[in-house]
């Protein structure tokens, strides 16, 4: 029950006992009550939070990619906030938990893909329940001043939670990843991901803060205050442009992204394995031709998706040969994506850089694992909710490296898919020597749905994070271009086989967000968790305080 209800019910005057009348026993008195206008309004304010904290997370859901609608999200956490204000911790942890699922069941949808609901309502839960904890926290500051500052912490605070556990963690969905258009995108070069979400949360909660000292408190102080909350973030995003530059600091290079297209979409996209190396074999052939005949320029280093070669070419001749007809054909050193099998041990993701006169020289073993899709944890336990797991029959293990390619003296360094989410592994291999970022995926498995446009969105982000080019092959689409100021140059269509060749700046200066790393997510930790120690002390002291 709402503490207004509650409040009203405690406020209202005790009726003498009396006797019951004949024929109008007490059970039916109250049974009168609950059909009265009065219990449906108060069944009515019972319900409104709920649907109301529900429909925050939809809206919020609504501001993702592909929908060019980041400015949706500042009033999702308003109205969210709106509904956590005052609240006690269990109810703002049941309304955080509604607003998740609100919020990543529809977001998350693709995780069902081949496999039907149960891992996705199962991954969805989980997240829910951990965005429950935001809801908690939010619900225990929003009455400290200065609230949408403590609010905006404690959701970066849990989005940081997200990102590691469990599991090794699962950070899609973050705020952040929604705003590849919005005007606070500069400051994911300023303090990465976590500043930039810190950004929309304090808009949103902002707004919720401006319009309640409107109605309830409409003094200039309380007005000029609320309306910093949204004024700061946008004059610092402002401030930060200049750090957003798709200049060249270390010449330019011809780069060639090739997506060859998958025989059939889903878990089994890779049944045919020679078929899915053949079709990058063949385009990367006809991309030779189109050089050859003048009509796209000689590239200078050429970049195959995750899985382009589910055939390990370091075991298998005849994957050898294809592979390394293609590349000594386009004259090129070439990154290709495949799956090695040693003898003994996990399997590994593996990118491998192919020259075209000495073959394969170098190899980089993706770090970020994907659970449940690479690796299943509790594999025993889990087959009995879905025999699917049983797909994995063996595990990936992870690389420990961060890998940078020296392709024709640039350095391109890999982010293998799933990482791209993942601040310090994105982080890592540009602090190692990358001035181009490669992000080699696979979304085959994913169909036609949403998810390659969220991945999309948050590759654009990271390029404005560390001011770097972003190429994004992908064996089925959307493959992009992507300038460090995040501007995608040009994409491909999804399952159509197409060669991306573009001109791209190298750049070799770090960012703020490169050099401090975690701090900044650290620094809004404990802004969260000075906010609930206040919290805390205050509860301890009324206790001490009343009789």
């Amino acid at each position: 029950m709402s503490s207004s209800v509650t409040r009203a019910a405690e406020s209202e005057p005790a009726q003498p006992a009396g006797p019951a009348v004949a024929g109008a026993p007490r059970a039916a008195e109250s049974d009168a009550a609950a059909g009265s206008p009065g219990a449906g309004r108060r069944w009515a304010s019972r319900l409104a939070r709920p649907v109301l904290a529900a429909l925050a997370g939809t809206l919020l859901y609504l501001s993702f990619p592909p929908r060019p609608l980041w400015w949706l999200a500042p009033f999702a956490l308003a109205l969210l906030a709106g509904c956590l204000y005052g609240r006690r911790a269990r109810a703002g942890f049941g309304l955080g938990f509604l607003f998740g699922l609100g919020y990543l069941l529809p977001l998350l949808v693709w995780t069902s893909e081949g496999v039907g609901p149960v891992p996705w309502l199962a991954l969805v839960t989980l997240e829910s329940l951990l965005i429950g904890l935001a809801g908690l926290g939010i619900a225990l500051v929003s009455r400290l001043p200065a609230a949408p500052v403590w609010s905006a912490a404690v959701w970066v605070a849990v989005e940081a939670l997200r990102a590691r556990a469990p599991f090794g963690g699962f950070s899609w969905g973050r705020l952040a990843y929604g705003q590849a258009d919005g005007i606070l995108v500069p400051l994911a070069a300023v303090g990465g991901t976590p500043l930039l979400s810190f950004a929309v949360a304090l808009c949103g909660f902002g707004l919720y803060g401006a319009a309640r000292s409107a109605r309830r408190q409409p003094t200039r102080t309380a007005a000029a205050l609320a309306a910093l909350t949204v004024a700061v973030p946008v004059g610092a995003a402002l401030a930060a442009r200049p750090l957003v530059s798709d200049a060249a600091e270390d010449g330019t290079a011809v780069a060639a992204v090739i997506q060859g297209n998958v025989p059939r979409a889903g878990f089994d996209f890779n049944a045919q394995r020679r078929q899915v190396l053949d079709n990058h074999a063949n385009r990367t052939l006809q991309l030779a031709d189109d050089v050859k005949a003048g009509r796209v320029p000689k590239p200078d280093f050429v970049l195959w998706p995750e899985n382009s070669s589910d055939i390990d070419p370091f075991t298998q001749p005849d994957a050898h040969a294809v592979i390394d007809n293609a590349v000594r054909t386009i004259g090129a050193p070439t990154a290709i994506g495949s799956v090695l099998e040693p003898e003994t041990g996990p399997l590994r993701n593996t990118m491998i850089l192919w020259d075209p006169a000495k073959g394969p020289v170098d190899t980089y073993d993706k770090r970020k694992i994907q659970p449940f899709g690479e690796r299943i944890p509790m594999r025993s336990f889990v087959r009995l909710f879905s025999s699917d797991v049983d797909r994995v029959r063996r595990d990936f293990g992870p690389g420990k490296e961060p890998g940078v390619f020296d392709m024709a003296g640039s350095g391109v360094g890999m982010v293998t898919c799933y990482e791209a989410a993942f601040d310090d592994a994105v982080r890592s291999t540009v602090q190692a020597g990358a001035q181009v970022i490669a992000v080699p995926s696979n979304n085959a498995t994913f169909g036609r749905t949403e998810m390659t446009y969220q991945q999309l969105a948050m590759d654009r982000i990271r390029a404005v994070e560390h001011s770097r080019s972003v190429l994004v092959p992908v064996t089925s689409g959307v493959s992009a271009v992507i300038r460090p100021d995040g501007t995608i140059v040009s994409q491909t269509k999804m399952f159509t086989a197409d060669a991306l060749v573009a001109e791209i700046p190298l750049r070799s200066t770090t960012t703020p967000a490169t050099r401090l790393g975690p701090l900044p997510e650290y620094a809004l930790v404990l802004v969260a968790a000075g906010g609930l120690a206040t919290v805390l002390a205050r509860r301890i002291r009324a206790r001490r305080t009343t009789p």
